[in-house]
């Protein structure tokens, strides 16, 4: 089934073209063209869908498709007009505030590139082609789609991060230094993430003697990434669990205890939601609640 959120892209689309097309106008003048606001259009066809979700028939399916298509169509508009508003502003960006007229037509381009994106995915959906580089946000276009396997939320969106908890124990308690956190455009595995966490350990000097991962982890991968390092030990949940039964419970218990500490980062530093747009915007975020949790411990320690 067409996933709903191709026509809510569809109207952020259609109402953020409009909006650059008005502030392009303003500065070259009403007469260049303009760019409709379909934005009533679209939120009637997008609530059209939420209603049909909402039913139990077999003809529910081709009824979004139909709908979402017209979403696309009605998008596909839009940027017709945002394709022509900047081809001729372009042969009136001269003289006298040339380069402010630059600039609002390159926001103007940007908007439409990232408005293609959406019609072009709404093309393939309506085909049952795959798409290989969704794009979920309008206004975030680095987030992207990702699969946690999680009962009460199977799917997100936004960026994944790999966080390393370096402590000189795995005793009850133990607190420790946070690594900057590893990350990977896209939706990356645990293993492809690794790398980048070792070479941040050797470069800091450490070398831990006992690793512990869990489940996400392949062995292989794992064993390869950790060659570096070259711990004594290495624990990964459900998959590789050596040492004595004592041992394998201590570590099966440090493990578990770093989702709590991934839970303290979140509700505590942040770390839940970025409020900062982009790969970039997110990494930024991110390091800064790292080095907030990293300045408390660093404060529990001396005091």
């Amino acid at each position: 089934m067409c996933d709903p959120s191709d026509a809510a892209l569809s109207l952020d689309g259609a109402r953020t073209l409009a909006r650059e097309a008005r502030k392009l106008t303003a500065l070259i003048g009403k007469d260049a063209g303009r760019v409709r606001d379909r934005s009533r259009a679209l939120g009637r066809r997008l609530r059209a869908i939420s209603r049909t979700m909402g039913r139990r028939t077999g003809e529910r399916k081709a009824q979004v498709l139909a709908l979402t298509d017209q979403a696309g169509q009605l998008l596909a508009r839009s940027l017709n007009e945002a394709r022509r508003l900047a081809l001729a502003a372009r042969r009136r960006a001269r003289g006298r505030g040339a380069q402010r007229k630059l600039a609002a037509i390159a926001r103007l381009e940007q908007t439409a590139d990232l408005a293609e994106r959406v019609a072009v995915q709404i093309k393939l959906r309506i085909a049952g082609k795959p798409i290989t580089d969704r794009l979920v946000s309008m206004f975030d276009p680095d987030a992207r789609p990702i699969r946690k396997g999680k009962l009460g939320k199977p799917n997100e969106f936004g960026y994944v991060f790999q966080i390393c908890e370096a402590t000189q124990n795995t005793r009850r308690g133990a607190r420790g230094f946070i690594l900057p956190a590893s990350t990977s455009p896209g939706n990356p595995p645990e293993s492809r993430l690794l790398p980048d966490t070792t070479a941040e350990l050797k470069r800091l000097g450490l070398r831990p003697r006992e690793v512990a991962l869990d489940g996400g982890f392949e062995k292989g991968p794992t064993a390869q990434a950790l060659e570096r390092i070259a711990p004594d030990r290495v624990f990964i949940a459900g998959r590789q669990q050596p040492g004595s039964r004592q041992t394998q419970r201590r570590l099966a218990r440090y493990r578990t205890g770093a989702e709590g500490r991934i839970s303290h980062l979140k509700r505590s530093y942040g770390l839940r939601r970025s409020r900062l747009k982009g790969a970039a915007g997110a990494h930024t975020w991110s390091s800064w609640a790292i080095l907030a949790y990293n300045l408390d411990t660093l404060a529990i320690r001396a005091s």
